[in-house]
């Protein structure tokens, strides 16, 4: 998995390109770089338009970005989801909790 980041502080945005596999290997490193940087973010944008794959523990991570971007009052939007992404959001009903563009 890869990440990178844009971060506009002046407008206090930060978004994250995410490309290959987000599963219970990657995902903690995606953990580890939401917790960091997500500080003084008013909105968090996760690109997902290059995740190949993605399993129940980077589902976990995707929410849990959600849940930090809320509690802080902040947003999060996910992305240009790949289509095997929107696939797994729609069967989980995630897309009825996530903002997916």
């Amino acid at each position: 998995m890869t990440i990178t980041e844009e971060k506009n502080e002046a407008i206090s945005n930060l978004a994250l390109l995410i490309s290959g596999r987000l599963d219970t290997t990657t995902a903690p490193e995606l953990e580890a770089k939401l917790k960091d940087c997500t500080k003084g973010i008013r909105a968090l944008f996760l690109d997902m338009k290059d995740v190949e794959y993605i399993s129940s523990a980077g589902l976990r991570v995707v929410l849990l970005a959600h849940k930090l971007m809320v509690g802080t009052g902040g947003t999060m939007t996910v992305r240009n989801p790949s289509e095997f992404c929107r696939q797994v959001f729609e069967a989980t009903g995630m897309d009825s909790v996530l903002n997916i563009v």
